[in-house]
């Protein structure tokens, strides 16, 4: 921020034209008849599905009531001995999100009714 160069500046122009291009994209939210916030996730992992690294790729859906608040699908960073093994990470990193989730929400005094369903 105190000495950006070129390349900097052509990041922000490429980044303010992907802001342009996609406005119109977004996330449907639906209102739901219930006051009670719960948690629910959904989880997937490939064992060892890339053939470069044999690395695991895992990815999870988080869905606050019945809206979709978070998502996520990458490579795992270790490699997994099994496909539980696999499918564990992938269940440990869907957790971490949920955990921080709740964290945030506790701090803006939003309380959930129920543990998140995982």
């Amino acid at each position: 921020m105190h000495a950006p160069t070129e390349f900097h500046w052509s990041l922000v122009k490429r980044i303010l034209r992907y802001l342009k291009n996609t406005s119109t994209f977004g996330i449907l939210l639906k209102p739901s008849s219930s006051t009670q916030l719960s948690f629910s996730a959904y989880t997937d992992s490939d064992w060892a599905g890339s053939l470069d690294g044999r690395r695991s790729t895992s990815g999870y859906f988080i869905y606050l009531g019945g809206n979709i608040i978070s998502w996520s699908a990458r490579k795992q960073k270790t490699v997994s001995r099994s496909s539980t093994e696999a499918e564990y990470r992938g269940l440990a990193i869907a957790t971490a999100e949920i955990m921080w989730i709740q964290s945030l929400l506790s701090e803006l005094h939003v309380s959930t009714s129920s543990p998140p369903v995982l």
